[in-house]
């Protein structure tokens, strides 16, 4: 019985002219999968084509051997951790996390007890009744990814989830989006400008530039290759900042 890769990207085209980007690309289920380039490479336009929230004008995305290319986000199977949290000012924090288990709220007592436990994870029990205005910027960023937690879907896009927070929560929410990955066998895509949290989590580099998959290969030694010009002036770029 053979398995079909859990993501794959077939010639994807978005946009036009100097503007577009083209990818091609299959990941196994379970990897973990760094994005990485210089700002506008089209990092973010990758992760959006995938989650739904962009149609390609070419090609075709498949997810676990099904084309989900006219599929809304809603039909994918997907949980998504922007970099602005996506939250509903309107509504408590214990909402927000419920609604990404279920969008008509109908959560059973084990429903519920999912949310809180994914608080707990991410350091916030006891902050249910809170509303996304009273939390920092980071505490915000900490009931996104509680969220994706509580949701469990196989394949979860982080679009730089981890920049709000200070270098230690950081690494402690990579380490509990590794147990994510571990326990429910998910396959991670996740954009980032930070190498060294490439190195910790990923088993995989993407590496975009101009639109383009310009390097595709494994996490291990990628940072120390020399044949590949725009990494070293991205990574000297990275280096001065």
């Amino acid at each position: 019985m053979t398995h079909e890769p859990a993501i794959v990207f077939d010639g994807v085209v978005y946009g036009i002219g100097n503007l577009s980007t083209e990818f091609s690309f299959r990941r196994e289920a379970g990897t973990v999968t760094a994005i990485l380039g210089p700002s506008g490479a089209g990092k973010s336009t990758l992760l959006n084509l995938a989650a739904g929230f962009l149609k390609p004008d070419a090609g075709r995305i498949l997810l676990d051997g099904r084309d989900v290319t006219g599929l809304e986000p809603s039909g994918r199977g997907i949980s998504m951790v922007f970099q602005d949290n996506n939250l509903f000012a309107h509504l408590d924090i214990r909402t927000n996390i419920g609604l990404g288990i279920d969008p008509s709220l109908r959560l059973d007592k084990a429903g519920w007890a999912r949310v809180e436990m994914a608080l707990e994870r991410v350091g916030l029990a006891g902050f249910g009744k809170r509303m996304p205005a009273t939390l920092s910027g980071g505490e915000r960023q900490r009931v996104a990814l509680a969220r994706a937690f509580a949701r469990r879907r196989p394949l979860l896009l982080l679009d730089e989830p981890f920049d709000g927070l200070g270098p230690g929560l950081a690494a402690d929410m990579l380490g509990l989006m590794l147990e994510l990955r571990a326990e429910v066998g998910a396959t991670v895509l996740m954009v980032t400008h930070d190498p060294d949290e490439a190195r910790a989590a990923a088993d995989q580099i993407l590496f975009i530039a101009r639109g383009r998959i310009a390097a595709d290969a494994p996490a291990a030694g990628f940072f120390e290759r020399h044949d590949l010009p725009d990494l070293e002036a991205y990574l000297g770029g990275s280096a001065e900042e």
